[in-house]
């Protein structure tokens, strides 16, 4: 098994990175998210290699969130101790996220988006990883019920305090993040991206207008789940294959794969496999086609599947014909 260490050779343009709207920060097209695969039914040393993979080939972007597990909190807690044995040396090349927002602890205040919530998720955050900031803070999610103010000005406070450089957004409504930019920006921390899923099978943010809007004040956007939990990649093109995420049914159902869904999908990986493409890297490099977003978070169960989806930075450019075709399979 190829060992994979931090080395100095990791610039070595196989990683491509965007500037993040109009900020400072540059992000790597392809960033790698910590949902799962690094929670506690995942071998250390599995989560320790595609960590340590990714960082190897410049993935200098890893995205995670305080109940991201399982159990919550062990994905920060996986990351923490590959920080410490291998790459705290490396602390100042690497760009680390985390949210708060979703359920974390019992009580009332575990979850949502107080100032109280949001404050304590970041502390115990931070003890987990065993860092003194993180770069990015989000919050995870919308909340009706805590005055937008009350959550806004906390992001602000948490910027000012030290633990963290920059803020982010994710899964809020349109109202709600026009009002949350202009609220940032006018109390000096301007919010620097937004996190959404959007892909293929899910153009939710462009139709909401949201793309349209943060390109409009130069902001990045992030997409989570570009490869919709795995139904854009060739798992599932024959079938639901025995161990996938599906025959587990936690986050994808069977009912999903449709005659009509599998159809569609067989005639998208058509057009990837004449592009000289799988899949899954067509489905990636299409997210990335699009100006406003910045980068694509992928999940990993291997390094060898990290190493592939990578390849996608290489993708061709989609003609107007390829785009065309694409519109109207998913029509």
């Amino acid at each position: 098994m190829e060992k994979y260490i931090a080395s100095a050779t990791r610039y070595d343009g196989t990683t491509q990175y965007k500037r993040c709207g109009e900020s400072g920060i540059l992000l790597p097209k392809v960033s790698l998210g910590f949902w799962h695969n690094f929670g506690n039914l995942t071998p250390y040393e599995r989560s320790r290699e595609i960590a340590l993979c990714a960082f190897d080939h410049g993935i200098t972007h890893f995205d995670l969130a305080n109940n991201y597990g399982p159990e919550p909190g062990e994905a920060e807690s996986r990351l923490g101790k590959i920080l410490k044995d291998d790459l705290a040396p490396y602390r100042d090349e690497l760009f680390i996220c985390t949210k708060a927002a979703y359920d974390m602890w019992d009580g009332p205040y575990g979850s949502w988006a107080s100032r109280k919530h949001l404050t304590a998720s970041l502390d115990q955050s931070l003890r987990r990883l065993g860092l003194d900031y993180v770069d990015l803070f989000y919050c995870h999610r919308y909340d009706p019920n805590t005055p937008l103010d009350e959550t806004l000005q906390t992001l602000v406070d948490i910027v000012h305090s030290g633990k963290a450089l920059y803020v982010g957004i994710s899964r809020w409504p349109l109202e709600a993040l026009r009002y949350g930019m202009r609220y940032l920006k006018e109390h000096g921390v301007p919010m620097l991206i937004y996190q959404g899923r959007f892909h293929l099978l899910d153009r939710a943010p462009h139709e909401e207008g949201i793309l349209d809007e943060l390109q409009s004040e130069g902001k990045g956007f992030i997409s989570f789940s570009p490869l919709s939990q795995g139904l854009l990649t060739d798992r599932y093109l024959n079938g639901i294959p025995e161990g996938s995420r599906m025959t587990e049914g936690r986050f994808l159902k069977q009912n999903v794969l449709t005659q009509e869904l599998l159809d569609k999908l067989r005639a998208l990986n058509n057009l990837a496999q004449q592009r000289g493409e799988s899949l899954a890297q067509m489905s990636l490099a299409w997210i990335l086609n699009h100006k406003v977003v910045t980068s694509v978070l992928v999940g990993a169960s291997s390094t060898q599947q990290l190493e592939t989806n990578l390849k996608c930075m290489q993708s061709a450019p989609f003609s107007d014909d390829e785009l065309d075709i694409i519109e109207r399979i998913l029509k």
